[in-house]
């Protein structure tokens, strides 16, 4: 892109302030400068100016789970066709990676914190070894494909190579970046982080296919035969990955898409949970939940709502393609942004200033006919990583592991 160009695009956007500091960068500066205008879709800026508009709920009901007792009852008829998809190629696993671990006090990707007690267990090494353990029964490589953001993307990839991808096939590991979207002010001005470089974020946990098409990976896996993509979070370090029940599960009931869940340990538990938005599949944020949604019961006298995903979905790879085509929803998100001062000083604010611009995945299941919420055992398979000490925070990981026999 051109200077005049970029020029051309910020007026547009009225962002003019950008290239404030333009004629002081040094000739690479100024490449990077233009070259991330060019990349950035400052239109969605323009959402900050409606943002009570966004996102309406629709009406909610109930949306049933296949519960522990069923899945166990029917666990070698879903196991086996889960690992014949599997042996046959046809599921890959998508790691959200993007993310920093700043909550934990690291400057570093969050996948690369170590949780090791006795010896170092990062949280890369505990899924690559969930993995392996699907690996080993199907007798199979998986494909997997890590996203990563500009924040991490380099350090996530060193990382993988100096551990030897935890014994994983290389051959099998596709890295690729997320989207970024800009970060702007109250009033949808786009800060600057330094000056020549716009304040920025990962687009969202709903960005990750079409970042993959971006990417050319999509291509890819139509080349290898992949039917299913089993997407999930960094953070969780007992979750199953390409769980071959799981996988089955949602092949043999015909669903668009498995989401794993559990229980919710109190009806204010901030997950979110499953339930159907105007006859389809939807989830629902904790902090929508109203009193008589979280009090409601179903016909046995349970919590109507009571099923919290963990981010753990597995999706039909052709449905996907046709979600990508539409627009998502977006959501604005009030942020705590550093940015540069009117004299080019770089501030880290102590309270929320600004806003971030997501698209979440709850959004892709809303796309969709049918889902399957898939119910697992709390305590085996959910053991979040979002603090450093108290709930779910490397402290309670830590013993979780503990308790599954996982030595730290």
């Amino acid at each position: 892109m051109t200077y005049q160009e970029a020029y051309a695009k910020l007026e547009k956007y009225g962002q003019l302030h950008v290239l404030k500091y333009y004629d002081e960068l040094a000739t690479e500066e100024k490449e990077e400068l233009l070259a991330q205008i060019a990349d950035m879709d400052l239109a969605l800026v323009e959402a900050c100016k409606h943002k009570s508009e966004l996102n309406q709920k629709g009406k909610i009901t109930p949306l049933s789970a296949m519960q522990l007792g069923e899945i166990e009852a029917r666990k070698e008829e879903f196991t086996a066709v889960g690992l014949d998809a599997i042996k046959a190629g046809k599921v890959g696993a998508v790691l959200l990676a993007g993310g920093m671990g700043t909550r934990l006090g690291s400057d570093a990707p969050k996948g690369v914190y170590n949780i090791g007690l006795t010896k170092e267990v990062f949280i890369f090494q505990r899924l690559i070894e969930n993995l392996m353990d699907v690996v080993h029964a199907a007798d199979t490589w998986i494909h997997l494909f890590i996203m990563t953001s500009d924040k991490n993307h380099e350090a996530t990839t060193s990382f993988f190579k100096e551990k030897n991808y935890f014994g994983y096939n290389p051959d099998y590991v596709t890295f690729f970046m997320q989207d970024m979207a800009p970060a702007t002010d109250y009033d949808g001005k786009v800060y600057m982080e330094a000056k020549n470089k716009i304040s920025s974020s990962p687009n969202g946990n709903g960005g990750w296919f079409s970042s993959m098409m971006k990417w050319g990976i999509v291509d890819k896996i139509h080349e290898a035969g992949i039917e299913w993509l089993n997407v999930f979070a960094v953070d969780n370090v007992l979750q199953r990955i390409a769980d071959p029940c799981f996988v089955g599960a949602t092949i043999v009931t015909a669903s668009d898409v498995g989401a794993k869940v559990v229980r919710k340990n109190a009806p204010d538990e901030k997950v979110g949970v499953m339930c159907l938005e105007d006859g389809r599949p939807s989830i629902v944020e904790y902090y929508e939940l109203t009193e008589d949604l979280m009090n409601a019961k179903d016909e046995n006298g349970d919590p109507a709502y009571n099923f919290g995903v963990i981010l753990n979905y597995l999706f039909k790879e052709k449905v996907l393609e046709d979600i990508v085509a539409k627009k998502l929803p977006l959501h604005i998100v009030e942020k705590k942004i550093p940015y540069l001062n009117e004299a080019g000083e770089l501030v880290k604010p102590e309270e929320p200033n600004g806003y971030k611009y997501e698209q979440l995945v709850l959004d892709m299941i809303h796309e969709l006919d049918s889902c399957l919420p898939y119910e697992v055992v709390r305590n085996h398979e959910f053991a979040p990583i979002k603090n450093k000490t108290g709930v779910d925070s490397v402290e309670s990981a830590q013993a979780l592991c503990k308790e599954n026999g996982i030595i730290l």
